[in-house]
């Protein structure tokens, strides 16, 4: 059964935290993205899929300020009604407007503990200078203290509380892209960018990890948009999905609708989605 956010149903007046129009990316004379266009809409689960080397992941660097695209726009809009343009944008600067991401691969600090790569990611929004800190001021103090009980509450909220004082490289492998996410939350994100959060877990993490996505915007209020190549957990989780293929968008709509689209079986799902019968529409 697909499970659609509050946020999917009016996703035509929904707010548009990010806005992608003709969006061209080459590296060389190869063209990774191709006049894309896309919206993110707030209070949403978007998931981007589509076979391996399709442009997901440039399409992540181009939001993250990563890649610039030779051709085309990308605005960012704050639930505090402000647009900034991210293409020529640091990447930096980009996750100071609230847009963080997790990658690919693990990227955790294994000789720190959990608790410990959570907090460097609440540090990256706080305020106190290095001299402040050096001083012990009480601004510093105060803002340690917040730092810590906002790192319990991480810890707490994908369900790591009990590895808090363990080393990073001791969580399971799904516990720790729960950490990852933990640690990217802490910058205190207005929209998550989730890049193969699934990959190397097992069925069991993944049912977990469907529920942790659902929790980050129906509790927290945070956008998420979601390359994912399970596709039981894309269409689980997924309000809207958008197909890339080659670098162009080929579909999009609910999950329903993209399970049976020809195109998509014919780029993407395949000979599998026919025979698990998810082309039609069964589970």
């Amino acid at each position: 059964m697909t499970t659609t956010g509050p946020v999917a149903a009016a996703a035509g007046t929904a707010d548009v935290v990010f806005s992608v129009e003709h969006t061209t990316l080459r590296f060389g004379g190869v063209t990774s993205l191709r006049d894309v266009s896309l919206q993110l809409h707030r209070g949403e689960v978007l998931s981007v899929i589509g076979p391996n080397g399709a442009g997901k992941t440039s399409l992540f660097n181009c939001l993250t300020g990563v890649y610039h695209p030779q051709q085309g726009s990308i605005r960012f809009t704050s639930k505090h009604g402000r647009t900034v343009g991210i293409v020529g944008l640091k990447p930096y600067k980009v996750s100071r407007l609230g847009v963080a991401r997790t990658f690919q691969t693990s990227r955790m600090f294994n000789a720190l503990t959990t608790f410990e790569n959570v907090k460097i990611g609440v540090e990256a929004r706080q305020h106190v200078g290095p001299l402040g800190a050096m001083l012990r001021s009480p601004r510093a103090r105060r803002e340690e203290h917040e730092g810590d009980e906002r790192t319990l509450e991480l810890l707490r909220f994908v369900g790591l509380s009990a590895w808090a004082n363990h080393l990073a490289s001791a969580l399971p492998y799904g516990g720790r892209r729960r950490l990852e996410i933990a640690r990217a939350l802490g910058t205190n994100p207005e929209v998550l960018l989730l890049d193969e959060p699934a990959a190397g877990t097992n069925p069991a993490e993944k049912v977990e990890l469907a529920g942790l996505v659902r929790k980050v915007v129906d509790e927290l209020g945070i956008t998420v948009l979601l390359i994912e190549h399970d596709m039981k957990l894309v269409m689980s989780v997924a309000d809207r999905i958008i197909v890339l293929n080659f670098g162009q968008v080929i579909a999009e709509g609910p999950p329903l609708e993209i399970q049976r689209d020809p195109a998509v079986i014919s780029a993407y799902l395949g000979s599998e989605a026919a025979r698990d019968g998810r082309s039609d529409g069964h589970r």
